[in-house]
């Protein structure tokens, strides 16, 4: 079990930020439902404290989130994207070095669910409630993202493959794969978001 002493003040700071960061993008990638959005969001963070989380989402979701730290506020959509995904990219990768691969499963399954529900508390487009779609082209695209970050993340990083390759170079003989991942490393997976209802 892994718990928040593990962690130094500033990666706990962007491990425990950016599922806010993450379900402030899909508010931002569609009109409208801004208060319903942020409420599904509080409601997010409700539910996962009374799921009864691992000690260390337990630890994650006792606050309120941190405040960003953010130099200069994005001026664009494309540059509040970059910045809420390198937060959660540089997120999971603190939890991948430092927490379990369940307690890293887990912080992906609430980050993918509370965006999921802050992308269904408004539906979009219709009239008078009527017709529309409960996602929007938007916040699928986030979702989507998610998804793909979070593929990302499970697999071998450039600088370790890179590493590899000047091992070779040097002729340094490269490690022969071991039959079951060490227990400190994250067995390589593709990550899918939970299924309705399950």
């Amino acid at each position: 079990m892994t718990r928040k002493a593990a962690f130094s003040a500033d990666d706990w700071a962007k491990v425990a930020a950016a599922p806010a960061l993450t379900g402030m993008l899909v508010v931002s990638a569609s009109r409208g439902g801004t208060l319903r959005e942020s409420v599904a969001l509080s409601r997010a963070y409700a539910e996962a404290r009374a799921a009864g989380p691992s000690p260390l989402l337990a630890e994650l979701l006792s606050s309120a989130p941190p405040a960003a730290q953010v130099a200069e506020r994005p001026r664009s959509a494309e540059e509040l994207e970059r910045f809420v995904f390198d937060r959660l990219r540089q997120a999971v990768l603190i939890l991948e070095r430092i927490a379990t691969y369940e307690e890293v499963a887990e912080y992906k399954r609430f980050v993918y669910a509370a965006a999921e529900a802050v992308a269904n508390a408004h539906k979009e487009g219709g009239f008078l409630g009527i017709g529309g779609t409960r996602i929007s082209e938007g916040e699928q695209a986030v979702l989507d993202k998610i998804v793909a970050l979070f593929n990302a993340t499970d697999e071998p990083s450039v600088e370790a493959e890179a590493e590899a390759d000047v091992a070779l170079e040097e002729g340094t003989p490269e490690p022969a794969p071991a039959a079951e991942p060490a227990p400190e490393q994250h067995p390589v997976h593709r990550w899918a978001p939970p299924k309705p209802g399950g």
